[in-house]
């Protein structure tokens, strides 16, 4: 199980990547939670431009035999949708790069820190 260590998770099996700017954040799956829900077919989120709280649905992700709500690991403004999304696959093939679902302006930097890191996240999941 790929546990990338400069990413945080939350418990919901969504991971932040805190950008350079300090100020937007990368959010996507992570590797356990693709792996749960086999293979993706469709992405569906929320609008740029919308406002999110954190824990808040910012949309879903449907696989062949389920379909899961997305969690807002932190608060801020959804920026943008990753286009890559529109083949969905890339998902399960890359979700710590070219699956990245959305881009975040967060609204407090430091809450990126109380979030799991990659050992805390790798105890959650037993790996």
């Amino acid at each position: 199980m790929n546990i990338p260590e400069d990413l945080r998770y939350t418990k919901d099996h969504e991971w932040v990547k805190l950008l350079e700017d300090g100020c937007t954040a990368l959010v996507g799956i992570t590797d356990f939670a693709q792996s749960e829900l086999g293979d993706i077919v469709f992405v569906e989120l929320k609008a740029p431009g919308t406002k999110l709280k954190a824990h808040e649905v910012f949309g879903t992700v449907e696989a062949v035999k389920t379909v899961a709500d997305l969690f807002a690991p932190i608060a801020g403004e959804l920026i943008e949708i990753n286009d890559a999304l529109d083949a969905a696959e890339v998902v399960n093939t890359d979700p710590y790069g070219e699956g990245w679902l959305v881009k975040i302006t967060v609204d407090d930097a430091t809450a990126v820190e109380d979030l799991l890191d990659a050992a805390s996240y790798s105890q959650l999941i037993g790996a």
